[in-house]
């Protein structure tokens, strides 16, 4: 049976935690639901990890478009979100309305929208018109150049504040989840608690309703410096299919991240 927004919802009620990872091909959403992963994002990231650029302001909704077709194709039982890549919803809310349509058609059942409160009215049309949308705060990987490098957002109390705030503000306008990046472990839970739809970390703390990493960054695959937040399951495991399932396992015991992997 399918998991739903609502499947999700639900979990993140009853402290089940939610595993998700990135993915972009159809082999690999195969092997990550057999390894019982509940969510798959069809991220941006794929600019870095499979395209080689050195962030994800490239990837076109033609490339999403491309990656969400071939994730759906191979995914009978995940929930499948689909990031919007970089100009394709900083548009007027029925622009962003064409080019969600547009993943929604390919196969996703979520899009995923960075940033907070000029997204507000964007969010608002979009799921009014039935298009699901996970908001994303925090590190936004589209502002890097923005917020001077991949920094660590929130710290401070005004910054805390900020973001408590403008999450209560993405919920109310109808994200259905949002994804906490690098953020305090503290605040993150402080706005997991806040509010009534999932939350899902990267590098945000154990307190998320869940947790995400990039498929080839927990695989060990992708070449270079790691961000703290990141753990090599293949390390342990040696395998694919273990590193996966030893991912999902430390997630819903909530063993990661740790204290290491947090700020």
């Amino acid at each position: 049976m399918r998991i739903t927004l609502t499947t999700l919802q639900k979990m993140a009620q009853e402290s089940s935690r939610i595993a998700m990872l990135t993915c972009y091909d159809a082999s690999f959403a195969a092997v990550l639901e057999e390894a019982g992963v509940d969510a798959l994002l069809v991220g941006d990231s794929l600019g870095n990890v499979l395209q080689g650029h050195e962030s994800t302001l490239p990837v076109t909704l033609r490339d999403m478009v491309y990656h969400t077709q071939c994730v759906a194709r191979g995914s009978k039982r995940a929930f499948v979100i689909a990031d919007m890549p970089f100009a394709t919803f900083q548009v007027s809310p029925q622009d962003a309305f064409h080019n969600a349509a547009e993943l929604m058609a390919a196969g996703a059942h979520m899009v995923k929208i960075e940033g907070g409160r000029p997204m507000l009215d964007t969010i608002e049309f979009l799921t009014d018109r039935g298009i699901p949308v996970c908001g994303h705060l925090g590190l936004t990987p589209q502002s890097v150049h923005a917020l001077g490098g991949y920094r660590v957002q929130g710290r401070g109390e005004d910054a805390g504040q900020q973001l408590i705030k403008e999450a209560k503000m993405l919920e109310q306008a109808g994200a259905g989840m949002i994804v906490l990046e690098a953020i305090p472990a503290a605040l993150a839970g402080a706005v997991t608690e806040a509010l009534a739809i999932p939350t899902i970390g990267i590098g945000a703390g154990v307190d998320c309703s869940g947790q995400v990493l990039v498929l080839h960054d927990m695989l060990d695959v992708y070449p270079g410096r790691k961000a703290k937040f990141v753990k090599n399951f293949m390390r342990t495991t040696g395998t694919i299919q273990g590193a996966v399932e030893l991912y999902v396992k430390e997630v819903k015991a909530r063993t990661f991240p740790g204290p290491e992997h947090s700020f």
